[in-house]
């Protein structure tokens, strides 16, 4: 959606690219913060309620569109491992973590996916989000199931944590598209007006 907004107003290709790179860096600095801000409040079942690493990567994939989010999705996780291991608990935990990446990359994927469309009239954005959990949950429970002899999980224990995230990933398929539409509104005022 960024990239059309900023071709729109004929931004060079040296703007467009430091917007971008702006965006993703600052998303991504934000799944590594709500996260933590999340367990401190709400402890770990916070985390699993509320799925805040999940919010900025599908905002990624609707703002950013399916490359860009998709290199938020995979960087995030790893970003936040690499800093919360650094603090001694890391998060999400290793033996967690291929798992989550390859969620929150069909995540962006799957939103980025409707990216020019959002462009065009926000409200794709809900159907991105939407899309993209069901998708990025799809893939979790379907990694856990084929690599289950290595996992440290199950698939009945993936399957509870996928139920116990339900408010949260109803709160962001609501919070996401409206944040979306909100910055797509303000970017085109001026071609509105």
């Amino acid at each position: 959606m960024l990239e059309n907004i900023l071709t729109l107003k004929k931004y060079s290709h040296k703007t467009k690219l430091t917007v971008k790179s702006i965006v993703a860096v600052s998303l991504v600095a934000l799944a590594v913060v709500l996260p933590q801000i999340v367990h401190l409040a709400a402890g770990q079942a916070g985390g699993v309620t509320w799925l805040p690493m999940y919010l900025p990567v599908l905002l990624a994939g609707c703002l950013l569109g399916t490359s860009w989010g998709l290199a938020v999705g995979v960087a995030s996780p790893l970003v936040s491992f690499a800093l919360t291991s650094l603090w001694g608990s890391a998060m999400p935990a290793a033996a967690r973590l291929p798992f989550m990446i390859a969620e929150l990359a069909v995540f962006a994927a799957v939103s980025g996916l409707f990216s020019k469309n959002i462009f065009k009239n926000g409200l794709f954005a809900f159907a991105a989000t939407a899309l993209a959990i069901v998708c990025g949950r799809a893939v979790f429970m379907l990694s856990v199931i084929v690599f289950q002899s290595v996992a440290p999980f199950t698939p009945a224990l993936v399957w509870s944590q996928i139920q116990s995230g339900l408010a949260g990933a109803a709160a962001q398929a609501v919070l996401v598209p409206l944040v979306v539409m909100a910055v797509r509104r303000l970017m085109l005022k001026d071609n509105n007006d």
